[in-house]
């Protein structure tokens, strides 16, 4: 079996993925590149059935090269995506709160510092028909400088150096969606600087527990 390994990590975060709420339904997908190989998720398959044997493998290109099922149908953002950055996991999602502000917003501003994970303020890409090239590379020039980016009455894509990166950045990006919603109910929120952001990525460069050396 291609990318044995992957095709298991893709099936515990695509659980993990709906204990978070980060999508409804069979919609959503995830993927982890090795090499010229992507180990991506089926298309309208529901997530409680999934074993790594559902799990799909395409070619760079977006050729099916393993798996009986018909890979996700946003396989163009997601090869994409790994033309154009140094990712090697992308986690697309229809969470709520991403999925409303992209109707409204054209950018989620740095309402909280946390949004340094995504590399700065979080642009919305015009809306396409999901599948489409049209899609991937809007999402593609929208995430140019960024981890992450909102889709027009659709919803959220992030990437990373791992899935777990991948994956934590979408975490963040919707409890930050949530946050700016919930502060516009109350009022105008207050924005942090672009250099307080920059000054914030920095430091979580360095941040979290260090192994000791022996």
């Amino acid at each position: 079996m291609l990318m044995e390994q992957e095709r298991l990590e893709l099936v515990e975060y695509c659980r993990r993925m709906q204990a978070d709420d980060l999508t409804v339904g069979t919609s959503g997908n995830l993927s982890i590149r090795r090499g010229d190989h992507v180990a991506i998720t089926p298309s309208g398959a529901a997530y409680e059935d999934l074993t790594a044997e559902s799990i799909c493998v395409v070619t760079v290109d977006g050729e099916q090269v393993d798996g009986t099922l018909e890979p996700s149908s946003e396989v163009p953002m997601h090869t994409l995506v790994y033309e154009h950055t140094d990712a090697t996991a992308v986690v697309h999602t229809h969470p709520l709160y991403a999925s409303a502000l992209s109707v409204l917003l054209d950018e989620l501003p740095p309402v909280h510092y946390m949004i340094a994970l995504l590399g700065g303020p979080v642009r919305v890409a015009p809306y396409a028909t999901y599948g489409s090239r049209e899609l991937a590379e809007h999402s593609v020039t929208a995430m140019r400088g960024r981890f992450g980016v909102l889709l027009q009455n659709h919803g959220a894509t992030t990437h990373g150096e791992s899935l777990a990166k991948a994956y934590t950045r979408s975490v963040y990006l919707e409890w930050i969606c949530r946050m700016y919603h919930q502060a516009r109910l109350l009022g105008e929120p207050r924005l942090l600087p672009l250099d307080e952001i920059d000054r914030v990525a920095a430091k979580l460069d360095s941040y979290g527990q260090t192994v000791p050396s022996r």
